[in-house]
């Protein structure tokens, strides 16, 4: 998510990241690569799923960006205007991806009063989730709270550990989470500084060669 995400705002937006920003972008990929990434292994339908939610999401999340600048949209505001597309969207076509990739029917899921009740639970909370990224993603950027949403995955796993019991953590997912938190804050110092993330304005003509045709034209009628 985060390269797609630089690399978009690299392209539309002609921003441009310092070295610092740089490396600290790498080394929270690295720090969250190390303390989640434990088999790796690639087929044509997990690589495609892949590959279209990495870029829908960071299309998406550029758009926001840009919607909320152009037109001044608070966060509210975009929200009710994009969710019932959304939910439309993922109610015609989540079934039958759902289908394609685990072939299993929704439908077909024996739903209970403690399913239902997590259920609704869950929408209440995603509805919160999808505010915070368009407060945050209006107020910073895409790549910005891509960065931030990785402190998320450490405090899952944090969490994971508490609740559910200690199988897992050892030396190696502590020292990801530890590189990770420090890409964190690096970035956030790197980013914060002057030429750290700035954007690359081409503007039109100067006025200087417009005063010079204008001198030139007087000139000639003076002539």
């Amino acid at each position: 998510m985060i390269p797609v995400s630089c690399f978009l705002e690299v392209v539309f937006d002609k921003v441009r990241y310092s070295r610092d920003t740089k490396l600290s972008i790498l080394l929270v990929l690295v720090g969250v690569a190390v303390c989640t990434v434990t088999d790796v292994s690639v087929n044509l339908k997990g690589f495609l799923a892949a590959v279209i939610a990495i870029w829908s999401t960071a299309l998406q999340q550029y758009y926001v960006h840009f919607l909320q600048r152009k037109h001044s949209l608070g966060s509210f505001d975009l929200l009710g205007h994009t969710a019932p597309v959304q939910a439309a969207s993922l109610l015609l076509v989540g079934p039958f991806v759902d289908y394609w990739l685990t072939e299993k029917k929704v439908y077909a899921y024996d739903y209970s009063v403690i399913s239902m009740f997590f259920l609704i639970m869950s929408c209440t909370i995603a509805v919160g989730t999808n505010l915070s990224q368009f407060i945050c993603i209006g107020r910073f950027t895409a790549v910005s709270f891509q960065v931030l949403g990785h402190m998320k995955t450490i405090l899952v796993l944090l969490l994971g550990f508490i609740f559910f019991g200690k199988e897992g953590l050892n030396l190696h997912v502590i020292l990801g989470m530890v590189i990770a938190v420090l890409g964190m804050v690096w970035y956030g110092n790197a980013s914060s500084k002057p030429g750290g993330k700035e954007r690359r304005i081409y503007s039109a003509p100067s006025n200087k060669l417009h005063k010079q045709e204008l001198s030139d034209s007087t000139e000639t009628e003076e002539v």
